[in-house]
């Protein structure tokens, strides 16, 4: 008897180390930090350099124990076909969104200033402003990632894994005479109270009660006011319609046009051939077919930015920017070294008054629910 009750607890005790086992092989990573309107608290921040956004199922962001990257967990990222939480760029479309930013900000980074300093930046979106992973407009910059595509994956998704994005400020405005003009704090808070936005267009803030005298707001009809909400990335890494495609954009107008949608499709523009309109420029810097991408392998990416510099109210570009990337692997027992772009002039870039922060991840756009799964590591930024 007492054998046989060994042999059992020996197995048993087997069986839940197996079991143990195979449950790290990913952990979730499951707090979510709006970064424009909250800040990061300790659980909130993973590896102590990164916040995650977008939606929060258990599989969507993981730590990988079973894929890492220079001894290290790297990251998986998981959408599947009915995560898309967000609406899409054309009426009616969707998008879904599963990253981690490299930019946010925690309750240290307002220590110092005036009590009201958080609240406000609150209500303007302006939170993350105050924080770190912020690349200053005009800045020389070396990024480096590292994205591993399984063999598996889809060709027909349509997701970015890497990109840029610029910081609007909700304090620049255009009044419904037309006259665009960066607000007070005092000036943009008066509004706040008064309005509800959309994106970028006000809309008269209706106060309704109910039975029980819960007072509620709703949005009334756009009065007129617009303001700055951003517009696509700077730049992208990601994969569309049959294509890997790395693709730089710029806008030079002060206060976005929300209505140009200048923005090129990579399989239809050809390669340095900027789509223009009267303020924008969007330029496919590299792409090859999805099928050519390597994959089942880690693949680093070396990029190197002169972000464009603009001219603010005069909506002018002073100084183009500069652009050159690298790709590097190991095939066939060697290491493959691929220069995409060299050191090439291009507008890149938005007329903000702040720069630029980073994230990567999953962000599946053009109404797509294919199923995207891939993993990424290795961010690293340094002035050059």
């Amino acid at each position: 008897m007492k054998k046989s009750f060994l042999f059992v607890t020996a197995a048993h005790f087997l069986l839940c180390t197996v079991a143990a086992g195979q449950q790290q092989k990913t952990v979730p990573l499951m707090p979510r930090v709006n970064i424009q309107a909250d800040s990061a608290g300790k659980k909130d921040i993973i590896d102590q350099q990164w916040v995650a956004v977008g939606i929060n199922r258990p599989y969507s962001i993981q730590h990988d124990y079973s894929l890492l990257f220079r001894g290290k967990p790297s990251y998986r990222f998981e959408l599947k076909t009915s995560d898309n939480a967000l609406q899409g760029y054309a009426k009616g479309s969707t998008k879904g969104r599963a990253e981690l930013s490299y930019c946010y900000a925690t309750s240290d980074n307002f220590k110092d200033l005036p009590g009201s300093d958080y609240e406000h930046a609150r209500k303007m979106k302006t939170v993350y402003h105050h924080g770190k992973g912020i690349t200053p407009q005009g800045a020389s910059m070396r990024y480096t990632f590292s994205v591993f595509i399984s063999s598996s994956l889809p060709e027909n998704i349509s997701a970015i894994f890497a990109q840029w994005h610029g910081m609007p400020s909700r304090r620049l405005a255009s009044t419904p005479e037309g006259q665009v003009k960066m607000l007070s704090v005092d000036e943009f808070l008066s509004l706040y109270d008064r309005m509800i936005f959309k994106k970028n267009i006000a809309h008269d803030k209706i106060t309704k009660k109910n039975k029980g005298g819960r007072v509620t707001y709703k949005a009334g009809k756009p009065n007129g006011w617009l303001i700055e909400q951003g517009g696509y990335p700077p730049l992208a890494f990601g994969f569309s319609k049959g294509y890997f495609y790395i693709k730089a954009n710029s806008d030079r107008k002060w206060l976005t046009d929300k209505t140009d949608r200048c923005n090129a499709d990579p399989s239809k523009t050809p390669v340095m051939q900027p789509v223009t309109s009267r303020y924008k420029a969007s330029t496919i810097l590299y792409k090859e077919p999805f099928s050519d991408f390597p994959k089942d392998k880690w693949v680093t990416f070396n990029v190197d930015v002169d972000w464009t510099v603009y001219g603010k109210e005069t909506s002018a570009i002073i100084k183009p920017g500069k652009i050159d990337i690298s790709m590097r692997y190991t095939g066939k027992e060697k290491r493959i070294h691929r220069h995409l772009v060299d050191h090439k002039e291009v507008f890149i870039g938005r007329n903000d008054e702040d720069g630029y922060y980073f994230k990567f991840g999953i962000y599946r756009v053009g109404n797509s629910t294919v199923p995207v799964v891939y993993n990424l590591a290795g961010y690293k930024e340094t002035p050059r």
